[in-house]
């Protein structure tokens, strides 16, 4: 009787799964979960400026319409290096020391911290500018290594921002290019676009490398003396953190600048042209699929801007005493009144 009792038991357990597993719709509960994956993210930017909370958003936009749900089934680290050189080296080695599988680097310093930090790990950059000049990668179309991207910079923006100084009354004759060296290591790449387009448009251009505010104010200042002067500001984690200051000093000297994004104008500069910045981080989540799929980035053409957006602020025109060519105002993605 024991030993039929255990029989019995074991019978009804066996049947009990067996029912158990007749009764379960095909796949549900059959499959583990899958492995939660890792990525690291290192933005220039800090983490209270608004449009790099607006480019981070887009990126986990980007990712989510691919299937990526961060605390799902990704973990995204994230840092922001603001623009300090010692945060990008310690995060970038506090990142790589975390496990990502891959990583998203905003700006060329986060590109060179990460790379010095592994040559294996596949890094996706975003708002970079000549990444062949800068020894990112071998090629556009076959970068080969562990990088890959998307480039904020098209060499003809150069000369469309020069023509755009030209394109006001009165005209600009003499423009300096902020930068600060620092951060943008590739404004002689620009500078060279720019000096390109300089003599049809009879426009001397200087470069104006700065490293505080007070350089800063110097450089706006000394343009304002010239007759006819003007500025362009190049794009890089150091201007785009001090856009505020830089924006109030062109007003209080009367400088007509040009900016490389439209929240400079936002902010009351006189107009700016550039890419669309959140699409190049959703843009980007492409390639973070792709390579947590098994693709290699070295295989993965670097990819150039697709959208640019062309901004004017008509009430900073008027408190500067300029008129801005109808030709102009009329391929105005934004005109702020």
């Amino acid at each position: 009787m024991h030993t039929m009792t255990r029989r019995t038991t074991r019978r009804a357990i066996v049947a009990g799964i067996a029912a158990t597993l007749a009764s379960t719709p095909l796949g549900a509960k059959a499959q583990p979960r899958a492995a939660m994956r890792r990525i690291g993210v290192l933005m220039g930017y800090p983490a209270v400026d608004s449009l790099g909370r607006a480019d981070a958003a887009a990126l986990v936009q980007g990712l989510g319409a691919l299937g990526w749900k961060e605390g799902d089934n990704l973990r995204i680290d994230w840092r922001w290096a603001g623009g300090d050189r010692a945060l990008f080296e310690r995060y970038a080695a506090e990142l790589v020391s975390l496990g990502a599988e891959a990583f998203v680097a905003h700006t060329t310093p986060s590109v060179a911290a990460l790379r010095r930090q592994t040559g294996t790990i596949p890094i996706v950059f975003v708002i970079i500018a000549d990444p062949i000049g800068q020894g990112f990668v071998a090629s556009l179309r076959h970068p080969g290594g562990a990088i890959t991207g998307f480039p904020s910079f098209d060499p003809p923006m150069a000369g469309k921002w020069l023509g755009m100084l030209t394109q006001i009354a009165p005209p600009v004759a003499r423009a300096a290019v902020l930068f600060n060296p620092a951060t943008a290591p590739y404004a002689k790449l620009m500078l060279r676009s720019i000096e390109a387009a300089a003599p049809p448009l009879k426009v001397a251009v200087q470069l104006g490398p700065v490293d505080d505010d007070a350089a800063i104010e110097a450089l706006i200042a000394g343009l304002a003396r010239e007759e006819r002067g003007g500025l362009l500001v190049v794009p890089s984690a150091y201007t785009v953190m001090r856009r505020s200051a830089i924006v109030a000093l062109a007003a209080r000297y009367r400088l007509p600048a040009v900016y490389p994004y439209r929240n400079f104008v936002a902010a009351g500069g006189l107009m700016s042209y550039g890419i669309d910045q959140s699409d190049q981080f959703r843009r980007s989540a492409s390639y973070v699929d792709r390579i947590l799929k098994g693709e290699k980035a070295g295989d993965l053409p670097v990819q150039a801007p697709t959208k640019f957006e062309l901004a004017i602020n008509l009430k900073t025109a008027k408190a500067l005493g300029i008129t801005v060519a109808p030709s102009l105002l009329a391929t105005a993605d934004e005109v702020i009144e």
